[in-house]
């Protein structure tokens, strides 16, 4: 295992360049291929990725902010003393390197906005409180979790697809979740990849006598909590710092938006990204108990997406290029003229992983591949809803090597993406056999 992993550490540390770099270079890479396979004209693949670069503005503005507010809740007090608990029981590096994967893992099955955080979080604590822990690898470890988003209660396509008026119910109907994610074989992939994936990545760690990178104690030193300006101009007793400070004004802000969470769904609302930012919204306002706690948290939490906000533009001009051209179409008919009725979730599995490189957003992702997907199922009679989980699986596998979403842990960590990647490549290939796995039998079953 440790000859492994330093293989693909090496190499990505070699030829790994920073995900903005990467996002250039995919850039020019589609509209390559959109001339040179599709045959669309220079001028036009140009006019297609201007076009389409701000197309997804409100998109990037839903992901922004549930990863900020997720961010919020992660560092909640109360989830904070949780995870100081957790932290205090680990004294060993390869048990630190599986309790920040189970974290990540069960953190990313509840909200993947939410997981992304709170992996990367505890990994930290970890990394500062158990002395040996190899930081690199237990910042990818707790990445890593990322993948169970596909099989939780956040995943785009089966969330999407069960909700009534999805764009494409007139050609597929409603797939409901007990077919999805809530669907045995799902169910046990969940549970196969929460007790492989921390004991794949403990094996990875560093045996005793090999290179260890600890933590830098001074890391998180700028960060350290000082008073507000309030506080510091002696304003305590003011009008404006008793509002600003006021659990009151918390509390009934809270409680009238988790009132109306509770009127949406009692009167058969659905479940999207909408809510979901609502919902973590108002709960993280009552958690952090004042208006400046919440605040000075969101702040903190902003820091964690620049990334994101300067780089989804650029994968919606890769995804209008890919639209407007038929990339899309073609690469998804490649596989889909070898599949059979039992094979096609197989190959749509395979051609999401790939399709995922140009596209890393579970919505954006499906909007171009599940037409054919779809088309392709109902010619061939093959089950929908085991076609749409493949797309969905293989985003999720996918996103362990696609350096996107890596840009919170990166963010937190302040490591560079070349020295956690060669880590989540390993964890990438006990995935895909898990997910190729199910996808093969579930048809048989």
């Amino acid at each position: 295992m440790s000859k492994i992993t330093a293989f693909f550490t090496e190499l990505m540390r070699r030829y790994l360049p920073d995900p903005f770099v990467f996002a250039i270079l995919l850039t020019l890479l589609t509209m390559v291929l959109a001339i040179v396979i599709e045959g669309r004209a220079p001028v036009d693949t140009s006019v297609d990725w201007g076009k389409g670069f701000w197309s997804l503005l409100a998109f990037t503005t839903q992901m922004a902010v549930i990863l900020a507010m997720g961010y919020v809740l992660a560092t909640a007090p109360v989830v904070d003393r949780l995870l100081n608990r957790i932290v205090d029981r680990v004294h060993r590096p390869r048990t630190a390197i599986i309790v920040a994967t189970l974290v990540g893992c069960v953190g990313s099955y509840l909200n993947w906005g939410f997981g992304l955080v709170i992996g990367g979080i505890v990994a930290k604590k970890l990394a500062h409180r158990v002395k040996g822990v190899h930081y690199p690898l237990i910042i990818a470890s707790a990445y890593s979790g990322f993948t169970m988003y596909g099989l939780g209660l956040s995943a785009t396509i089966p969330v999407l697809i069960s909700t009534k008026g999805h764009a494409f119910e007139s050609k597929m109907g409603l797939i409901p979740l007990s077919e999805t994610i809530f669907s045995w074989p799902i169910l046990i992939t969940s549970l196969v990849v929460l007790i492989t994936l921390p004991l794949l990545n403990a094996a990875m760690h560093p045996k005793a006598g090999e290179t260890v990178t600890e933590i830098d104690p001074k890391l998180d030193q700028e960060n350290a909590k000082t008073g507000s300006a309030a506080d510091v101009l002696g304003d305590e007793d003011t009008i404006a710092h008793k509002l600003n400070h006021s659990r009151t004004l918390s509390y009934l802000i809270g409680a009238l938006g988790m009132f109306y969470v509770g009127q949406h769904f009692v009167k058969g609302g659905s479940l999207d990204l909408n809510m979901i930012n609502f919902f973590i919204l108002f709960l993280g306002i009552l958690l952090l108990g004042t208006p400046m706690n919440y605040v000075e948290k969101l702040n903190e939490g902003i820091k964690t997406i620049g990334g994101i906000i300067l780089q989804f533009p650029f994968y919606a001009g890769i995804m209008a290029i890919m639209a407007a051209s038929g990339l899309v179409q073609s690469i998804s008919q490649v596989f889909i003229d070898i599949s059979t009725p039992n094979t096609l979730p197989f190959w749509g599995l395979i051609s999401s992983f790939f399709i995922n490189f140009f596209a890393p957003s579970g919505g954006g992702h499906w909007v171009i591949q599940g037409p054919f997907m779809i088309d392709a199922a109902h010619a061939m009679g093959a089950s929908m809803a085991q076609t749409s989980m493949s797309v969905m699986l293989g985003n999720a596998w996918n996103d362990l090597v696609q350096p996107f979403w890596i840009l919170p842990a990166l963010a937190l960590s302040r490591l560079k993406l070349k020295d956690i990647m060669g880590y989540t490549v390993v964890s990438m290939f006990l995935v895909g056999v898990i997910y190729i796995a199910v996808i093969l039998i579930w048809p048989h079953v």
